[in-house]
């Protein structure tokens, strides 16, 4: 065994041996200075800690570095140099060292009885105190092949308060599966994580991007959705043209609608970035090529890039995003614990930021399969919980926005867009940036709360990817999420559905769809109620404006299924009150008075009244427009407060 072996993690050198010994230090004699407070076996190396009772016998060392760790830190045991070895001589030396490694060697067997043995009260031979004694007792029982038993060992680990030294001890000693635990334990010490692994320096940004770019050239570009070959394409032109500016001239990021010029000192790398990563979101959609990108060495490259752009919460989000994609190939799950990213996800669902810790909460989901049956795949959001819980979940609440919405932003508190809350950080304490998560999961606990998100788009001038819209139609995408949600476990309990504006249209199509499918009856016989915001049952006149409105000259998949008396909506509105009426589920419909601005020189009604009544259901007139019809003022108003009601209505009491 080298000496080198015995160091514990290289963040400071207390002391060595050399100079600072005084005399040969039989183990009987060691006893007396020093304690063993934890001995690690992992892949063969060995960790020793050591608790300092006295210095003056053997060692000389820096005590500030102690007294910093209130008298308990790490011994780091190093080679001595040729100089000291003359001035101590090589029989002093020699033997210290060899006592120092006949105490390992004592420690390693210790701790091949603790990890290897039930731990009980004979505990007493590791002349430790009780508090040494209940880290490694809970350490074991992380071990227990009695599920119960791991799983309460990993919340007293977490909300134990211990030492500096025992977190970083337990940080080495845990599995993957308890690292996972403690990440998913609500407000836990981030002590209990490694760092990511170092990583290679590079010279410049411009390493990354083609780093970026080589990662998507690798990857498989036959028989894979238009749009993932689409992605791809743009993101390598895109890249390449930024490569090329580094040797002079303007260089113009354009395409995909967004027009771009600068000169060579201002190439905006994170516009690259930007491109690449959702290229690699479409990608890490396919799972067959998931096995590609971290066979490629994609989870070091999301890492370093995730460490770099700490200043962009999207671009982090949008790697995150990938990485929860990727965790729901359970093949890859070591592989992506090994690479660093626990401690990475446990920080950001700890984020004050709900889109962040949303995302971070969804990854780990999907890597937890110690307690997770279900998986959240691309879109699937949980806002509620983010983390593990004992108390139970009675009922599942489920979110779809609208046009042009999103799982988040739709949802936020009234009169605060993104621009404005950013401004108001510390002024507006109050104001919540996803009510669904603040408010609600605050009166309502017993619920799981999800949102899902798809693209839409009003035309297919602005449309992301063209081949989309040839087929993301009302029937396409019902089809799409109700996959997804059967993956969620959404069915398997009561179901409460919040939809707005054309969200409202899908979730008819997809209860519609379900009750024709065997597979998916759950889910339209655990449906209690439907929330509807502005819904168009029966078109908008907005779907008819191709003048004076520029957004909506080429009218999408969308915006034409949204046209006055459409016999599809006349259909759809028929099948789904015959569910709504064979179930006898309840159904709720708030309805805007305020026309909404819709370009520079039109105000109107987007859904009238006479279009947001289903002709079943209660329905309810509110003084507001069509974007704020979901964004509840405070949580006192009655749009709130009648929304909450109704809930609780449907789902009869069952929070309590």
């Amino acid at each position: 065994m080298s000496v080198a072996a015995l160091r514990l993690i290289p963040c400071r050198r207390l002391c060595t041996v050399g100079p600072g010994v005084k005399k040969v230090i039989p183990w009987k004699d060691f006893r007396k200075i020093a304690k063993v407070t934890g001995a690690i076996i992992m892949g063969g190396c060995v960790f020793v800690t050591y608790e300092i009772v006295t210095l003056n016998q053997a060692l000389t060392l820096n005590t500030q570095a102690i007294l910093r760790e209130k008298q308990k830190s790490y011994i780091y045991l190093t080679p001595v140099t040729k100089k000291e070895q003359e001035t101590l001589g090589n029989s002093l030396t020699y033997k210290a060292r060899k006592e120092l490694h006949r105490a390992a060697r004592k420690f390693i067997e210790i701790s091949s009885r603790v990890l290897h043995h039930p731990l009980d009260e004979h505990l007493s031979h590791l002349d430790a105190e009780p508090h040494e004694c209940a880290l490694w007792v809970l350490l074991k029982k992380t071990q227990s092949p009695i599920q119960p038993e791991r799983l309460q060992a990993v919340t007293d680990l977490a909300h134990n308060h211990w030492q500096d030294y025992q977190y970083r001890t337990a940080a080495q000693a845990i599995d993957p599966r308890t690292a996972i635990g403690l990440a998913r334990t609500p407000d836990v010490d981030l002590r209990f994580f490694l760092p990511p692994p170092a990583l290679p320096a590079v010279e410049n940004e411009f390493l990354i991007e083609d780093g970026l770019r080589q990662l998507l050239a690798s990857l498989p570009q036959s028989e894979v959705d238009q749009c993932v070959q689409y992605f791809t394409s743009l993101a390598l032109r895109e890249s390449s043209q930024s490569l090329a500016s580094q040797r002079g001239g303007l260089w113009c990021f354009g395409g995909n609608g967004l027009p771009y010029a600068q000169s060579l000192t201002t190439i905006p790398s994170e516009k690259v970035e930007s491109f690449c990563l959702q290229a690699l979101v479409q990608h890490s959609k396919v799972p067959s090529h998931c096995d590609h990108i971290v066979a490629n060495g994609g989870l070091q490259l999301l890492q370093r890039i995730y460490q770099l752009r700490h200043d962009s919460q999207k671009i982090q989000r949008n790697i995150v995003r990938i990485i929860g994609n990727l965790a729901l190939n359970e093949n890859l799950h070591t592989a992506i614990v090994q690479s660093g990213w626990v401690s990475v996800l446990a920080a950001m669902v700890q984020s004050p930021h709900i889109m962040q810790a949303s995302h971070g909460a969804r990854a780990l989901a999907n890597l937890d399969r110690e307690v997770e049956v279900q998986k959240y795949q691309d879109g699937v959001y949980v806002l509620h919980p983010h983390c593990r819980t004992n108390q139970p979940i009675k009922a599942d609440v489920l979110f779809v926005h609208g046009l042009l919405g999103a799982a988040f932003k739709t949802w936020r508190q009234k009169d605060c867009d993104l621009a404005e809350e950013e401004k108001s950080v510390g002024v507006q304490e109050d104001y919540t940036e996803c009510w669904p998560k603040s408010w609600l999961a605050a009166d309502c606990p017993n619920l799981r709360i999800l949102s899902v998100e798809y693209d839409t788009h009003v035309s297919d001038w602005r449309a992301k990817c063209p081949a989309e819209n040839q087929r993301k139609s009302l029937a396409y995408r019902s089809g799409e999420l109700l996959k997804k949600l059967k993956a969620a476990g959404v069915g398997d309990r009561p179901v409460i559905w919040v939809a707005h504006s054309m969200g409202g249209l899908l979730v008819k199509k997809m209860l519609s769809d379900a009750s024709k499918d065997p597979a998916l009856s759950p889910l339209v016989k655990n449906t209690k109620g439907v929330l509807f915001y502005s819904v168009p049952h029966y078109g908008t006149f907005m779907a008819e404006y191709s003048v004076n409105v520029r957004y909506l000259l080429f009218p999408s998949i969308e915006v034409k299924e949204l046209c006055r008396d459409s016999p599809a909506l006349r259909e759809l509105n028929e099948n789904f009150i015959n569910v709504a009426k064979d179930q006898e589920f309840k159904v709720l419909s708030f309805t805007e008075t305020r026309p909404t601005s819709v370009g520079p020189m039109i105000k109107m009604l987007v859904v009238p009244v006479q279009s947001a009544d289903l002709g079943i259901g209660d329905v309810i007139k509110v003084d507001v427009d069509h974007l704020n019809i979901c964004k509840p003022e405070k949580k006192d108003t009655f749009l709130y407060k009648r929304s909450l009601e109704f809930i609780r209505d449907a789902l009869g009491q069952i929070h309590h």
